[in-house]
């Protein structure tokens, strides 16, 4: 099916005409950097490159407007420069169309980048949140500290070995009582055992 197909589906299903559509289809494109849109509608997605499939994506889950966007692992398999150009393109769609981006990834750069809060999950429990800087900057539980200990900087290269989160994630089936960190954590004690931080 060609990307304008796709796109159009999610519009019709949502109660726009078939005209309607296809207008907005071309106008969507066009929002998300798609060049020559009106041309482009009728290619499918092997003729687009990862960058582009990407916009199409995200003019796929803006098409009807949304209040909150959540792009999951938005930049992955994309080159540095495209990721680049994504996050920007996320962003000035926040603006633009007055929503909320959520996004879930593990690019401790890219959130440090983009996003005014942070959420860090571990064994599906979350284990920080706050404003980035907080989050980032001065992680209280010990598991993002960790995380942050184990990211690669430029701005910080010894030429050493790098740094990794000992041990390995537990099963989610069978957590970990108390604290689902305390098997890997430094700086556990019993009371981690039996009580979340």
């Amino acid at each position: 099916r060609t990307v304008g197909q796709q796109i159009r589906e999610v519009l019709t299903l949502h109660g726009t005409s078939r005209s309607a559509a296809a207008a907005r289809t071309i106008d969507l494109l066009g929002m998300v950097g798609v060049r020559d849109a009106s041309t482009r509608v009728d290619d499918y997605p092997h003729q687009f490159s990862g960058g582009m499939r990407q916009r199409v994506i995200i003019a796929i889950a803006i098409a009807n407007n949304p209040s909150l966007l959540i792009a999951d692992e938005p930049t992955t398999a994309l080159d540095v420069t495209v990721q680049a150009e994504i996050l920007r393109l996320l962003l000035s769609l926040r603006e633009e169309l007055d929503m909320a981006v959520m996004l879930i990834t593990h690019d401790i750069g890219v959130v440090e980048e983009t996003c005014d809060d942070a959420l860090v999950l571990y064994a599906g429990e979350i284990a920080e949140r706050g404003p980035v800087d907080e989050v980032l900057g001065r992680p209280r539980h010990p598991y993002p500290r960790e995380l942050i200990a184990a990211t690669p900087r430029l701005d910080n290269f010894t030429g050493g070995r790098l740094v990794s989160v000992a041990g390995q994630p537990p099963d989610v089936m069978k957590r970990p009582t108390g604290c689902a960190f305390h098997p890997r954590c430094p700086l556990a004690v019993d009371r981690c055992l039996t009580e979340d931080p």
